[in-house]
């Protein structure tokens, strides 16, 4: 059964990602800021987590295997995110996954359609709050998240 505790835990991950995923589609659909495919990649962690935590307050079984899930999951984002984030301070350069689903062409007319769609890079910041990148604060949340998941799944039994 689960605690009121780690209950407490998984509603306001919940929220916190249906927030988070919110403010992402509001910012590329309704403020038409076109994400890139690392962002894209970067909301993985939190669908995934959305999925978890409902099934976890609605079985109210594995907990401590959950939590340990969304921590893996956002320890994943970290990565993914503070390579993003290199990549846009030109720390890193950009890789074949910022050009992931842009297939090679080989009518002149398939290479002007091509041509016509806008395709941002991972180096384009095309959004910013408070002078920082949303890659920039999701590499700090899922840094933070990732650090509070893992540590609830691994005291889980001490408690």
């Amino acid at each position: 059964m689960t605690s009121i505790k780690y209950r407490s835990l998984f509603i306001g991950i919940l929220i916190f990602c249906l927030l988070a995923l919110f403010f992402a589609y509001f910012v590329e659909y309704i403020l038409k800021h076109i994400p890139c495919n690392l962002c894209l990649i970067e909301r993985i962690p939190y669908i995934a987590t959305i999925v978890l935590v409902f099934l976890v307050l609605f079985f109210k079984k594995y907990e401590k295997l959950i939590l340990i899930i969304i921590g893996l999951f956002f320890t994943f984002g970290t990565v993914i995110s503070f390579y993003h984030f290199g990549i846009e301070q030109e720390f890193f350069t950009e890789s074949s996954v910022c050009d992931f689903g842009n297939s090679k062409t080989l009518s002149a007319q398939d290479l002007l359609k091509e041509l016509k769609v806008k395709s941002v890079s991972c180096k384009d910041v095309t959004f910013r709050v408070f002078g920082l990148s949303l890659a920039t604060f999701n590499t700090i949340t899922s840094l933070t998240i990732s650090t509070i998941m893992l540590r609830a799944g691994i005291n889980y039994d001490k408690n």
